[in-house]
């Protein structure tokens, strides 16, 4: 079968089909999910909370995020679809267009098919950047685990009228930009279905209701490998005895279907 490509995730777009989207850090998981038939793997800077053990996503560095990158792309060509792979730019390796493109290079070279960067629309030089030299992007807007201490915690984002008309205006300038894809975290349900309706791209939300194009989830978390703190939107998908690909190859169905997430797992403004 074809590999998943970004002309693969805007035809189920235009289709209102819904995808999925799994974190993966290293190659086994990485065949796992691609064999379960998920079709984008993100090498999350996450893996700086769930693999390392920090207390955020701020101490993971660049050569980190391509080390894991190069594994995860070894894995995944293993699969027999091989899926999407994105990969997060980790903090402070963006602050202009000339860091920004030098941290794609590195990741892109390393397996990567995308780039993900937080942020609204200071991004949108870096996006046009990328866009022209064939880097593909995902724009990450709402909670941006990389500026928690900005934030003051991880908080839900775009609860009052101003600050969601804004995030809407952001995604609709990256996607102008050039941005392939919107990631929204830990906004209001109906934030987030205004932006899927407002963009043209495919939207993928975690915490962020039912009504984007795709989901995504940590891989550690809906395996039921937590430890302290469950978020909401959370589910554990090795409940009822499944194997790891029967809780992966669950979790795509629940997706595809609508059914993930549910509203226990989503946010009100």
């Amino acid at each position: 079968m074809n590999a998943i490509t970004i002309r693969t995730l805007q035809a189920l777009k235009d289709k209102q089909q819904k995808f999925a989207m799994v974190t993966a850090y290293d190659a086994t998981f990485a065949q796992l999910a691609a064999d379960a038939g998920i079709e984008t793997l993100l090498v999350g800077d996450s893996l700086g909370n769930v693999v390392q053990g920090q207390d955020s996503t701020i101490p993971v560095t660049l050569e980190e995020m391509v080390y894991h990158t190069r594994a995860v792309a070894r894995g995944n060509a293993r699969a027999e679809r091989p899926a999407l792979i994105l990969t997060d730019l980790p903090f402070m390796t963006y602050g202009d267009v000339a860091t920004g493109v030098a941290s794609a290079r590195a990741v892109m070279q390393a397996g990567a098919h995308m780039v993900k960067v937080e942020g609204d629309d200071w991004l949108v030089p870096l996006v046009k950047s990328l866009a022209q030299q064939g880097v593909p992007v995902c724009a990450h807007l709402g909670l941006t685990p990389q500026s928690v201490n900005k934030m003051g915690g991880y908080r839900v984002q775009g609860r009052d009228e101003a600050h969601a008309e804004a995030m809407i205006n952001h995604s609709r300038a990256l996607a102008e930009a050039g941005a392939d894809i919107i990631l929204l975290e830990c906004v209001p349900s109906e934030l987030a279905n205004r932006i899927t309706a407002a963009v043209t791209v495919p939207v993928v939300g975690i915490g962020a209701g039912a009504g984007t194009d795709a989901q995504v989830l940590v891989c550690y978390d809906l395996l039921g490998l937590n430890t302290g703190h469950i978020p909401k939107f959370v589910k554990n998908y090795m409940s009822g005895g499944r194997t790891v690909p029967e809780a992966l190859r669950a979790y795509a169905d629940e997706v595809r279907e609508g059914s993930f997430p549910a509203p226990e797992h989503s946010f009100s403004a």
